[in-house]
């Protein structure tokens, strides 16, 4: 119950404004763009601290899926579709929450979370390119910041008051009816004088996401397909209606006047990547209630389908592993790679696979072929780093993950997963230096700093290690609350 309280709060975001919790920001960022009202309540450089508060603490709450692959698709699909948002300026993340109900929403700052429920809920990627271009469409019409305008501050602190009083039960332990009523509460003083305004934006989300659904190269019919399906579980579950119809209410209006814009809209063709079934047969093998269920599921599914789709095999395999069964599952996904080996993820699966099959050799084999082939692939360079740590070669884990985050920016987990090697490795101020990263990333500050100090108090360090330990330090320092200071040396070690 808690874990759907806290979803539904950050759904409630676009319903009631957001909680003013700010992470560590740069000076200057929360200036309003003169001349918008919106803005002047709720500008960019505070809507991305809002967010990505949010985000953080949904992270802490241990909702966020966590899983390379996954996100890598569901990034790289979502950037597909900003890229077409003509918002050139605003910049997007996306994540999966491991829920299973049917949901989507937008936080502030461009932060998109979809349940891995909904991706399970869809039937072709057009259909979650749908869902995805609506959320994108939220926030490059400024929803939030309207809403904000439109309704004061008052809503803004009532959405806040829904998300600490989830928050402190979650970690307080606090009685679920309580909080749950500590909630609804403060969630009624604003739904009601905002419906009417909700459903302009549900509307005016429906025709610009149509728009980019379709110039990205998607089916645009795929969004009113969404809208359909929705409807029918709507009068199918009656007492359990699905969360993405609570924060995006379904008519049979609306279904038909998206399909009228969809009409309206030139022909063209469009391409669905084979990804999509992959991805998804993932999702539901690291998501099925048990690990053995999972294996029965798809088995019973390849045993009902003759012509023995690649996804379903591909989903059999994911689920074996996860059961501990990873020496059944390598022949499928060594048969898999001999088929199509452009697919990245039959290789990343094949090498943690005959990992988990206790042969490592063949393990780093496969991914030293396959990053010959993708290099600097994300999920491929995890899956790898993970698999050299496992065989003992923390220096080499180190340096592979080192170059890829010289790249692209990691995630809190990954870069955990590089403090860890660096570790491992003997890297003692490397690994005090990238768990500084994490807790920054994680929204702890005070234990950033902390690491930083640790860093700093290893023998042996670098002139050049030195001066960027330092410097890292003194930018953070002026963001500590007033009368904080940071921990002494011997403490930080001592705990």
């Amino acid at each position: 119950m808690i874990r759907k309280l806290i979803l539904s709060a950050a759904a409630a975001l676009l319903v009631i404004g957001a909680a003013p919790t700010p992470p560590v920001h740069a000076a200057g960022d929360d200036l309003p763009d003169i001349g918008s009202p919106s803005d002047a309540v709720l500008s960019k450089g505070r809507a991305t601290q809002i967010g990505r508060s949010v985000l953080m603490q949904l992270r802490a709450a241990d909702m966020i899926l966590e899983d390379p692959e996954l996100d890598e698709y569901v990034d790289s699909l979502g950037h597909r579709l900003s890229a077409h948002a003509q918002e050139g300026n605003q910049n997007f993340e996306f994540f999966v929450v491991n829920d299973g109900g049917i949901n989507a929403f937008a936080l502030p700052g461009g932060y998109i979370g979809i349940n891995s429920g909904l991706i399970l809920a869809t039937q072709r990627e057009s259909e979650l390119a749908g869902v995805l271009a609506h959320e994108i469409a939220h926030v490059t019409q400024k929803h939030i910041a309207r809403r904000a305008a439109a309704q004061g501050k008052s809503s803004m602190l009532a959405g806040a008051a829904v998300l600490a009083a989830i928050l402190m039960g979650v970690a307080g332990g606090a009685n679920t009816d309580v909080v749950q009523a500590t909630a609804m509460s403060a969630q009624a003083l604003a739904v009601q004088q905002s419906i009417n305004y909700t459903r302009i934006n549900e509307y005016e989300a429906d025709r610009v996401g149509l728009i980019i659904l379709n110039d990205s190269g998607f089916d645009p019919n795929g969004m009113p397909e969404f809208f359909e399906t929705m409807s029918r579980l709507q009068g199918a579950w009656a007492n359990r209606v699905p969360e993405f119809l609570l924060t995006h209410p379904v008519s049979s209006t609306r279904i038909a006047e998206t399909r009228s814009r969809v009409e309206q809209l030139e022909p063209r063709p469009y391409h669905e990547s084979p990804e999509y079934l992959i991805m998804r047969a993932r999702m539901k093998a690291l998501t099925y209630p048990t690990a053995d269920g999972a294996v029965t599921f798809f088995a019973d599914q390849l045993e009902k389908t003759p012509e023995q789709y690649v996804h379903l095999r591909y989903g059999l395999a994911v689920a074996l592993i996860r059961a501990g069964k990873a020496d059944k599952a390598v022949p499928i996904l060594y048969a898999l790679r001999e088929e199509d080996e452009s697919v990245i993820t039959f290789h990343s699966t094949l090498g943690e696979a005959l990992m988990a099959a206790h042969q490592p050799a063949e393990s780093l084999l496969v991914f030293e072929q396959a990053m010959a082939l993708f290099p600097r692939n994300v999920p491929l360079t995890i899956r790898y780093a993970e698999s050299l740590m496992y065989a003992d070669q923390y220096d080499k884990a180190h340096a592979v993950l080192l170059d890829l985050f010289n790249a692209v920016s990691p995630t809190p987990v990954q870069v955990k997963l590089i403090a860890n090697a660096a570790g491992a490795s003997g890297e003692k101020a490397e690994a005090h230096y990238y768990m500084s990263e994490y807790y920054l990333r994680s929204g702890n500050l005070e234990m950033g700093i902390d690491q930083l100090n640790l860093a700093l108090a290893q023998p042996d360090l670098s002139e050049i290690q030195r001066a960027r330990f330092i410097a890292r330090r003194d930018e953070l320092l002026p963001y500590l609350p007033e009368g904080t200071q940071p921990r002494n040396i011997e403490q930080a070690r001592r705990e």
